[in-house]
């Protein structure tokens, strides 16, 4: 067989058209990479990396600073009050003629339940594929590196996807410079959080008082999913979130339902009543002044539409027959704040559940912000609203007096904070992105990426937006249905191997100041 039909085979087998032979060439040189970095991927998803867990961060910081410098990174511990160091990392030889982007990814992860994943341990990662009926089956851990790349593959574990591949993507183009002998066209930086998944709330003040190592022409933030397409992604802001608990106070301690039921009122269901006010049947918030601020223009609706999205596609993933009706398809309702419950308790379910009257019913709240909506603002809209049902708000469990003076009583405490940030789409960084997608062999080089406005999710933007005045893009690699934050959390083969030729197109691509 010619060498330009073993690259024409290698670029098929991973998902890439066949092209040229130089696109060839490359695709073959980062599918090699990726299967060769494998076991360092592997190891790293086995050390725990959950926040509460300082020790294990510890672990996580010191495995990716070893794997820095052994490619030619000058790395840096930033100590965290709470003992969970970040990293920064910048490859030698910078030059002072060319631009410098500071890279952006997290190494923390989302809690696990364990008896939920498809899989003894979350952290001792397995390879799975789908058979012919759908299922997922697990298959031996070599075949990641068997040849021909198989990119239907999947990494189980958590993190895979969010968002440790990014970061082992991004050592992985770094190998395949050096190993063709080849200088970034940018200097590089790169910065790893340890605490994002829980708001990074030390970020700004270390990033702060070590301002001049993060000087930077640009800010890439490597997380969140491709476009479903799978084509190239570029996104140009992200949504803020704010929390907040509300807490519906019942009797001064749980009652028997035969005796009281009828007679003492049920929090669980005033709570339930109270959520229900705050949003119609469409899904659109009813609280006053929610979505004022939010004016889209032609250009914009036209730049949403253009992501072509598959609405049917979606609404078979999520499991319903209707979307709500904030926006007139997907991205444009990730253009509004949100509202959402993401837990709620009163007393027990299941073998432990009792035949009471509950004392108290709890809700956890998150709302997704834009730029034009303040979380604080929302905040206490919903407040007012809350109080406009009928409640009294206290701050704390009610007194005696207040149980004997009021009917309604409930406690409505303010979260975390994260604001929206948004760029314009046509900032130097997006034309400096856009120019290295057009360019990469991997996926469909003759397409523009897909671009999105914002979206939905919340990463630390605001809080390194504030601290460098940087301008920043968002470019996500890995597979759309990748189960983050979720239990059987997985990365495709294939998506780890156009996200490492993503972000290799973006260190060969110049940045013009």
């Amino acid at each position: 067989m010619s060498r330009i039909s073993i690259l024409a085979v290698a670029c098929i087998a991973v998902g890439f058209p066949a092209g040229a032979a130089l696109a060839g060439a490359q695709a073959a040189a980062i599918s090699a990479a990726v299967q060769k970095n494998v076991p360092e991927y592997l190891e790293l998803l086995g050390i725990p990396n959950i926040p509460a867990e300082p020790a294990d961060m510890q672990r996580n910081a010191a495995f990716l600073e070893q794997s820095f410098r052994k490619r030619n990174f000058k790395t840096q511990l930033l100590a965290s009050p709470a003992g969970r160091p970040m990293i920064l990392a910048e490859l030698n030889g910078a030059r002072a003629s060319a631009a410098t982007i500071l890279f952006y990814a997290h190494f923390d992860g989302q809690p696990v339940i364990h008896s939920e994943w498809s899989q003894q341990d979350p952290f001792q990662p397995v390879v799975k594929k789908r058979d012919q009926q759908g299922a997922w089956q697990e298959v031996p851990i070599e075949r990641l590196t068997a040849t021909p790349l198989d990119p239907e593959l999947r990494v189980f574990a958590r993190s895979a996807s969010d968002d440790k591949a990014p970061i082992v993507m991004l050592l992985t183009a770094i190998d395949v410079l050096q190993s063709q002998r080849k200088t970034p066209a940018i200097n590089v930086k790169v910065l790893l959080d340890s605490e994002e998944e829980i708001g990074s709330p030390n970020l700004g003040a270390i990033v702060k008082a070590n301002a001049p190592l993060f000087k930077a022409d640009a800010m890439v933030v490597l997380d969140g999913p491709l476009h479903g397409s799978g084509r190239p992604t570029l996104v140009f802001g992200n949504r803020g979130i704010t929390q907040a608990t509300l807490t519906v106070f019942g009797p001064r301690a749980p009652l028997h339902s035969g005796h009281f039921g009828n007679y003492v009122p049920n929090p669980a269901l005033r709570l339930a009543k109270l959520l229900a006010s705050m949003k119609d049947d469409d899904g659109r918030v009813l609280v006053e002044g929610y979505y004022d601020g939010i004016k889209l223009t032609d250009a914009d609706r036209g730049v949403l539409k253009a992501t072509g999205d598959d609405e049917s596609a979606l609404l078979k993933r999520a499991g319903i027959a209707r979307a709500e009706r904030v926006g007139s398809n997907y991205q444009e309702a990730l253009q509004y704040p949100s509202l959402n419950v993401r837990g709620m308790a009163s007393a027990s379910v299941g073998a432990k559940a009792a035949n009471i009257v509950p004392s108290e019913a709890v809700a956890e709240l998150d709302i997704r912000t834009t730029p034009e909506t303040d979380g604080r603002h929302l905040f206490e809209l919903l407040k007012s609203h809350i109080e406009k049902q009928g409640y009294r708000l206290v701050d704390a469990a009610p007194t005696e007096e207040q149980r004997a003076s009021s009917d309604k009583l409930a406690m409505f405490k303010l979260g975390a904070v994260q604001a929206a940030m948004r760029m314009p789409m046509d900032a130097p960084v997006g034309r400096w992105a856009k120019s290295a997608m057009k360019s990469a062999s991997a996926p469909e080089p003759s397409k523009d990426p897909v671009i999105i406005r914002m979206m939905g999710g919340t990463v630390p933007t605001d809080v390194l937006v504030d601290a460098l005045q940087q301008p920043f893009l968002l470019v996500p690699t890995v597979n759309a249905d990748n189960n983050q934050h979720t239990y059987d959390e997985n990365m495709r083969l294939g998506n780890f191997v156009t996200g490492a030729e993503t972000v290799y197109s973006l260190l060969v691509t110049k940045y013009s100041r």
